[in-house]
């Protein structure tokens, strides 16, 4: 496990406006103007059954990357089970669905994946300026590293874990990775 740096980031995307994660290109978003700061018509879940129409259309959300998750599922579990400030882990962090809610409702994320591209793609998401009303800056890490080893987290400095693991064998990821759970 590895802290991948803002340098790091930056090297790797100079040129690119797209990045291929496993033969697909996802095209980042450098420099796109945000309209949306958080869903239109949003309300907090109160039920065992959700049902999402697409895959978020604020923020920086994008439905371009196989497999992430409706928005809406991370913000209601991270305003269900958070407070501003505390710390939410997603060690399949992927595009970075879950640190990009947490940036917006004030919490600190942590985001890891095994593909350095995932991990790229998840730093180009979260690269936005966003100042809300009495919310405290948070931070956003994010590490390359496999999900069963968080030795660089320190125990129970974690409040919330919230990850969409892989789809077992439908969805493919990869064929090089030791230690690809998928």
């Amino acid at each position: 496990m590895r802290e991948v740096t803002e340098q790091e980031y930056q090297e790797f995307i100079k040129g690119h406006d797209r990045i291929v994660v496993d033969g697909k290109a996802v095209k980042l978003i450098n420099g796109a103007k945000i309209k949306l700061f958080e869903p239109k018509e949003f309300k907090l879940e109160r039920t065992t059954v959700w049902s999402f129409e697409n895959r978020g259309n604020w923020a920086t959300h994008q439905g371009n990357y196989r497999g992430n998750w409706a928005p809406e599922i991370p913000r209601n579990l991270i305003m269900h089970y958070t407070q501003p400030g505390e710390f939410v882990l997603d060690q399949m962090v992927g595009s970075g669905t879950t640190l990009v809610e947490c940036k917006l409702l004030g919490r600190n994320g942590i985001g890891m994946d095994l593909n350095l591209d995932a991990v790229i793609v998840a730093w180009n998401r979260v690269d936005f300026a966003y100042a809300a009303k009495d919310l405290s800056e948070t931070t956003q890490k994010l590490y390359q590293g496999d999900a069963r080893n968080l030795g660089l987290i320190n125990d129970e400095s974690i409040d919330l874990i919230a990850t969409h693991p892989p789809y077992a064998n439908i969805i493919h990821y990869t064929d090089s990775k030791e230690g690809y759970l998928s």
